[in-house]
């Protein structure tokens, strides 16, 4: 049978950044799509009006590209409430209580710092609004694996585990979930998608901008944690696990948790550590900040599938462009017959997945020139995958939520494990390197990888190899 749907959406930390940024525009575009039926209750610790609410999320959807249907937006502002209050006060989950009027299944959202969860979980569990509901928490799922634990511990004090929906943005996204798609739709990738075959895969996301206004926050957190840890191994996961064994999210959850399972625990010699020149003179930094803002690593799967074979992983900021890629590197044939294939750098078959901002599927093989000679050029057969209209990532993950459908959120084990392969180097690492704004990182980066090749840097329109 399928899962009941929310009755209503209970919003802490309405008045937010996140909040203005992703959630009211994801709600304006489920508003348009006709699926957005249910109440949207607001609370913030702000004793705003819901006049003042109405003009924030005005304020949020203009700026995200504009109010283009009328209807929908109005229809939006009438499903709003707004409750102000401290989270610490009793009363205010009163007044949850009596905004949700006769509504008994909602899905709470906690957009607000995780030191707040236990604060708020627990208001809910003594005013009975998690009986029969859900809950949906926003990353950072924790630090390190003691604070994931305990954040798990602490969500179940008032919710079981197939009620709680760990939100990681990177899994709405249409690219990602094609990930898996590609993977198990098409026979042809099996008989080379193991040790034998692959060389090496990369995987990079890159940003051209640094903190921007978030200094204090990184300050706290750091590309490893903020970055990799979450978003880049969920990649990982989705690239490296078993065919699940039906069609279902529960299976693809536990082969995604045995990848995080596999994973060697990294070591201070698998990672490099970066920082950009001038990160220290960002608001909210501290002058000797020994904060990375990019981080590069070299990871291995110690299962039957990839055992022997490196995953390099990075992430950063201030870089040369703004994008994510994946390159799988296939192994050279056991024999080079032809001069030129022995020679050149691009001389080895890969498969590239686009993920922005555009998104694509790329094959690249060697084809001959004209002529007696027996040379030739890498060439790429490649395939768009634009989709206009397709869902804000946000979008499908709150419909998903409010529906019951844990298919893109992060389950407990896997979380836990995956805390677990870079606990070792959290605190005993390297410092970082600098390098200079609008580079591809530091240096010591490139000899992570230097055993293996180079690192594959993304372009606009084409390819960049070493």
């Amino acid at each position: 049978m399928p899962e009941p749907h929310s009755d209503a959406l209970v919003l802490f930390g309405a008045t937010g950044d996140l909040a203005h940024k992703m959630i009211f525009p994801a709600l304006y575009a489920m508003a348009r799509r006709g699926v957005l039926k249910v109440p949207v209750v607001g609370v913030a610790f702000p004793k705003w009006s819901l006049a003042q609410l109405r003009e924030r999320v005005k304020d949020s959807i203009e700026r995200s590209g504009g109010i283009t249907n009328q209807r929908a937006f109005r229809h939006l502002l009438s499903l709003l409430r707004y409750v102000g209050g401290d989270y610490n006060d009793p009363d205010t989950f009163t007044s949850i209580k009596t905004a949700l009027g006769s509504r008994r299944r909602p899905a709470h959202y906690l957009a607000i710092p995780p030191s707040l969860f236990e604060t708020v979980i627990k208001g809910l569990g003594a005013a009975d609004l998690a009986n029969g509901a859900r809950v949906i928490v926003e990353k950072p799922f924790g630090r390190d694996l003691a604070s994931a634990r305990e954040l798990n511990r602490v969500a179940h004090l008032a919710f079981p585990e197939n009620s709680i929906f760990r939100i990681d943005h990177f899994l709405g996204k249409e690219a990602i979930m094609n990930i898996l798609y590609f993977r198990f739709a098409n026979s042809f990738l099996e008989p080379f998608w193991n040790r034998n075959t692959v060389a090496s895969v990369q995987i990079t996301l890159s940003e051209d901008f640094g903190v921007e206004n978030r200094g204090a926050f990184y300050e706290t957190a750091g590309c490893l944690r903020d970055v990799i840890q979450n978003h880049l191994f969920q990649i990982v996961a989705l690239l490296a696990m078993e065919p699940p064994a039906y069609r279902g999210y529960g299976a693809v959850h536990t082969e995604k948790a045995k990848v995080f399972q596999a994973m060697r625990p990294l070591t201070a010699k698998d990672v490099v550590r970066g920082q950009y020149a001038g990160y220290r003179k960002e608001p909210g930094v501290a002058k000797r900040s020994d904060v990375e803002t990019f981080c590069a690593l070299r990871l291995f799967i110690d299962s039957w599938r990839w055992a022997g074979v490196p995953w390099y992983l990075r992430s950063g900021k201030c870089l040369a462009y703004t994008a994510a890629e994946v390159l799988v590197e296939l192994k050279a044939p056991p024999q080079l017959l032809f001069a030129d294939s022995a020679t050149a750098t691009d001389a080895g078959n890969y498969l590239r997945f686009r993920l922005s901002p555009s998104s694509a599927v790329a094959l690249a093989a060697r084809v001959k020139r004209a002529g007696k000679e027996f040379v030739g050029d890498q060439r790429e057969l490649y395939l768009a995958e634009e989709q206009p209209g397709a869902e804000l990532p946000y979008e499908r993950l709150l419909g998903d939520a409010m529906a019951g459908d844990g298919a893109l959120f992060t389950r407990e084990d896997a979380v836990e494990a995956a805390w677990s392969a870079v606990e070792p180097v959290l605190e005993v690492h390297h410092r970082t390197c600098p390098y200079r704004r609008g580079t591809w990182g530091p240096r010591e980066a490139d000899a992570l990888i230097a055993a293996d090749g180079c690192w594959h840097n993304p372009k606009p329109r084409e390819m960049s190899r070493c």
